[in-house]
Parts: C-alpha cells; sequence; structure tokens
C-alpha cells in the first residue's frame, strides 16, 4: 500500500474517532497542528536549513486571528485562518530577504532570534497583547453557521484533516518541482547550482516564505481550537518540539511530519501521565534511539520497506 493511500486511510481513522470519542478531538487537532507545523520545518530542512524559531509564523497567524476576531467579531473562521495565514507570508516575505542570506548554524539561531525577539514584545506589550495572559478568542461561525462547542470542534477537527491532507499534497508537490529538486540542491552543492544560471538567494526566499505559509496554517486551527493565544506559541520550545518532530518523522516525504507528530504525541502523553517527572527525559532518549536505528526517520524506513517489497514482487 502506498503511503497517499495510508494518508487517507488515517484521515478517515481519525475522523472516526474523533466521532466516537469526543474527548479525542482536542489532542487529534493539537497533533495535527503540530504535523503541519513540522512539514512546514521539513521544507527548509530539504536545503540542509534546520530552523529554530519558526514557532514565529505560527505565533504571527493565531495573533491575527485573535485580533481580528476581536476587531470584527462576525469574521468567519475560515476567513480568520486564511487571514492569519497571509500575514505569516507578510512577516516571512520581508524577513526571509534578510535570514536566507544565511547557512547552518547562522541561519538557525537567526530564525531563533527573531522569534525571541516577537516573543519579548508580545509578553511586554500587555496593552495590546495581553502580556503572558494573551488573548482569549470567542466562538466564531463557521462557514457562516453558529454552532455550539462540541459541534464547532468536530468540524475544525474535519477542517484541519481536509488541510493536512491537502498541504501535505502540497508539499510534496513542491519536493517534485523544479524549485523543490533545486531547493535541495541546496544542500548537496550550491556552487554547482548557481553556475547552472540559478540563483540560490531567490530558491531559498521561496522555500522560505512557502515554510512559514505552512507553519501559518497551524497556527490559525490552534488558535481556534484553544481559544486562546499567550506568547509561548512562539517561543523556542515551541520551534524545537517542531523540528523534534521533523527528525522523528523524516523530512523525505511530507508524510514524515505526522508519522513524526503520531510518535511525539503518543510519548509525551503517555510518559507524562505514568512518568511525570521523567517525561522530557523519555522524549529525549526516543529521538536518540530514531537517529540510531532509522537515521532517515520514520517516513525513510517506510519507504525503504516499501521499496524492497516492490523489488521483491518483481
Amino acid at each position: 500500500m502506498k503511503i497517499p493511500a495510508l494518508s487517507f486511510i488515517s484521515a478517515a481513522i481519525a475522523l472516526f474517532i474523533g466521532y466516537s470519542f469526543t474527548w479525542t478531538v482536542t489532542p487529534i487537532v493539537f497533533g495535527l497542528t503540530y504535523a503541519i507545523a513540522a512539514l512546514g520545518v521539513s521544507v527548509m530542512v530539504r536545503a540542509g536549513q534546520v530552523s529554530f524559531g519558526h514557532a514565529l509564523y505560527a505565533c504571527v497567524a493565531a495573533y491575527t486571528v485573535a485580533f481580528l476576531a476581536r476587531a470584527y467579531p462576525g469574521t468567519d473562521a475560515v476567513v480568520l485562518i486564511f487571514a492569519g495565514v497571509v500575514m505569516a507570508f507578510i512577516f516571512a516575505s520581508v524577513i526571509g530577504l534578510f535570514m536566507v542570506r544565511y547557512r547552518g548554524i547562522f541561519f538557525g539561531m537567526l530564525n531563533l532570534a527573531f522569534s525571541m525577539v516577537m516573543f519579548a514584545l508580545l509578553s511586554k506589550l500587555y496593552h495590546l497583547t495581553g502580556g503572558t495572559d494573551g488573548l482569549r478568542i470567542n466562538r466564531p461561525t463557521m462557514a457562516g453557521i453558529v454552532m455550539e462547542r462540541e459541534t464547532f470542534e468536530f468540524t475544525l477537527l474535519v477542517l484541519t484533516v481536509v488541510l493536512s491532507l491537502f498541504l501535505a499534497w502540497w508539499v510534496q508537490r513542491y519536493f517534485r518541482s523544479g524549485s523543490g529538486q533545486a531547493l535541495s540542491a541546496i544542500k548537496t552543492n550550491e556552487t554547482r547550482l548557481e553556475y547552472l544560471g540559478f540563483s540560490a538567494y531567490f530558491i531559498m526566499w521561496k522555500g522560505y516564505v512557502f515554510s512559514a505559509v505552512v507553519v501559518g496554517f497551524s497556527g490559525g486551527l490552534l488558535a481556534l481550537m484553544q481559544g486562546l493565544v499567550t506568547p509561548e506559541m512562539g517561543a523556542w520550545l515551541r520551534s524545537g518540539e517542531f523540528v523534534f518532530i521533523t527528525i522523528l518523522g523524516g523530512a523525505g516525504h511530507a508524510a514524515g511530519a505526522f508519522l513524526g507528530a503520531i510518535a511525539f504525541e503518543t510519548v509525551k502523553l503517555t510518559s507524562s501521565a505514568y512518568f511525570p517527572g521523567l517525561w522530557q527525559f523519555i522524549l529525549g532518549f526516543t529521538l536518540i534511539i530514531v537517529i540510531f536505528i532509522f537515521p532517515s526517520g520514520f517516513v525513510g524506513e517506510v519507504e525503504k520497506r516499501l521499496r524492497a517489497r516492490q523489488k521483491a514482487k518483481d
């Protein structure tokens, strides 16, 4: 069975579980938003660049949702989400002009620095952002329909699942496109790419903006599910979790972000429930094991097994 078929089956299972057990809706949506964010981070990983500050764009989208919902109470949830994505696009377009000049540790640390500046501003500008208390979001309409809490949350789950499938397809299509292949070439031989007549700067900028847009979707969805946005959504720890998920799942295929998110949420929830004082140790230990056993992440191992099975059939 190919990965796209597994994706649709997984989506159907998530919807069935959410419909049958309403208490699972929130953790499923949270897990999917983390997967979407890791999907965005994986775009930069394809270029050999790891960002420790991409939570900035989830935070920008989330606060855009909060500001717009408070300023215009009748704004629909779908409009709020896409407004957050547009704002993430604008921020990334400007910041990316400076960011994509750098590579390696400088790229990662500069992204971290920008995210921490935003974190500090959101924490200090209490009269605008609510400070560390954050901003509450009243439940908006969904496609023009006023819904009760349970109905709204399940509808948001359906929307999140649909967006997850679309974004996974979009990112995978990008990986296979000329721009995506050129982005991968930056990792292997950027000098040769320049000799072929391509602008590594422009390719990196497009990839950077694209990755921020994908992460922006996660911020908008998470803001509506929580009904609250706080500066912690853009903190370095959140960015680290996105990178953690990306490494767990692997960046070889868009499905890796979702496999990594499943593993991350499972280990995190289970360890925090049974070993509350050791859950961070268990998460770190899990990452070490994955790196040693599956250097290319879960998706790399899955693809390897699928290729082996195909060769056996041939």
